[in-house]
């Protein structure tokens, strides 16, 4: 049996979040399995977190060589991934982008599945070199009508393989997104699952993220259920089960790190919708349940966090002058200094980058508890 404490300490330690490591830009992408990039600068904070003396111009040539690359992926929401892991993740989410891509909008447009499989691949031989939605669209609707051209392209732009195309800016992607083909081969069809590559996906997210249910599996892709069953009885030998704290069956690489529930986890800044709080269906095991709607706001907004001891125990924001923290418990000393240790490396990290990045987001605070708030 496997105690809460050690759950919570075994996705720190696969999340690289018990301590940076010093790995190349692609390499930690890989490690952790997916870097969620809603906001352009969350995959460089995510990155910040995870790898010693990490600089952010190596993730910019890592998106401008495509060795890590921008796409709607896991959860219909856009990731960072490794090249490499892309046309996998991709052939694993395939029910899920067929079903949910080409879904109401798509079909009141008077467009079927049958007829985004036609237009898919001259799509992607347009977008052989990079293109802004607006050429994209244009591109819809001369084919299809302007009277279509919204409607098509909401559904295409997630269900064909295409990447973000780099635009440049501070964080190498704005909000005027461009994209560009993603190169995978022969473009999947229907609504089939591919076993294959659905095993592939849970081998690296127990990698990333184990132990973990069914649930949690499900949770982290949007893919039903039984299919998931049915792929870990496929991997039976090459994964083992395990008792989870409430008696729940858990599932996980025999040979993955599983660290004892004392091991010091330092504090962190985490980035918006970072994946250690979003990757498993009980939140719990990283947010305490009374903070979860805090923290995850009903629009799915998920704000930047304060992890102590393993835990969120708050939220932090760039400001003006520095990094403002809101505790929602009282913290001790050495924790203010630990955290204002890492606002001063973040700091120095930003140089001459966008300093209030997530400045959009700031109408939550006035909605937050009374809490303790400090500038680190």
């Amino acid at each position: 049996m496997i105690t809460a404490r050690e759950l919570n300490r075994a996705s720190l330690s696969r999340q690289l979040l018990l301590e940076r490591e010093p790995l190349t830009v692609p390499d930690a992408v890989r490690r952790v399995v997916a870097l969620q990039a809603q906001h352009p600068a969350s995959p460089y904070v995510a990155l910040w977190n995870r790898v010693t003396r990490f600089a952010p111009a190596e993730l910019d040539a890592a998106f401008a060589g495509r060795a890590v690359v921008k796409a709607t992926l896991m959860r219909i929401t856009l990731h960072a991934v490794h090249a490499g892991d892309y046309p996998v993740l991709r052939a694993a989410m395939q029910p899920t982008l067929y079903a949910s891509r080409l879904g109401f909008r798509f079909a009141e447009a008077g467009l079927t599945p049958a007829d985004a499989e036609e237009l898919v691949p001259e799509l992607l031989a347009f977008a052989r070199r990079p293109r802004s939605s607006a050429e994209m669209q244009e591109w819809v609707g001369e084919r299809l009508g302007a009277d279509k051209k919204d409607g098509a392209w909401w559904g295409l732009k997630a269900f064909a393989p295409l990447h973000h195309a780099p635009t440049g800016g501070p964080w190498s992607f704005g909000l005027r997104p461009s994209f560009v083909a993603a190169e995978t081969g022969t473009v999947p069809a229907g609504r089939a699952v591919d076993p294959q590559a659905l095993q592939t996906l849970i081998l690296r997210y127990l990698a990333g993220f184990g132990p973990a249910s069914v649930a949690d599996v499900a949770q982290f892709a949007m893919v039903r259920r039984a299919p998931v069953r049915e792929a870990l009885c496929a991997l039976d030998g090459a994964v083992e089960q395990v008792q989870g704290p409430d008696g729940s069956t858990l599932f996980d690489l025999p040979d993955a790190p599983r660290p004892p529930a004392d091991t010091p986890a330092p504090p962190r800044l985490m980035a918006m919708w970072d994946s250690i709080l979003l990757a498993h269906a009980d939140r719990s095991r990283v947010i305490p349940p009374a903070y979860r709607p805090l923290v995850i706001r009903r629009n799915g907004d998920v704000l930047p966090t304060l992890l102590v001891d393993g835990h969120v125990a708050g939220v932090w924001r760039p400001v003006d002058g520095g990094v403002e923290a809101t505790a929602f418990h009282s913290l001790s000393p050495a924790t203010w200094d630990g955290l204002a240790a890492e606002a001063q490396s973040l700091r120095a990290l930003l140089g001459d980058r966008e300093a209030e990045f997530y400045s959009r987001y700031h109408h939550w605070w006035a909605k937050l508890p009374e809490s303790e708030v400090r500038m680190l």
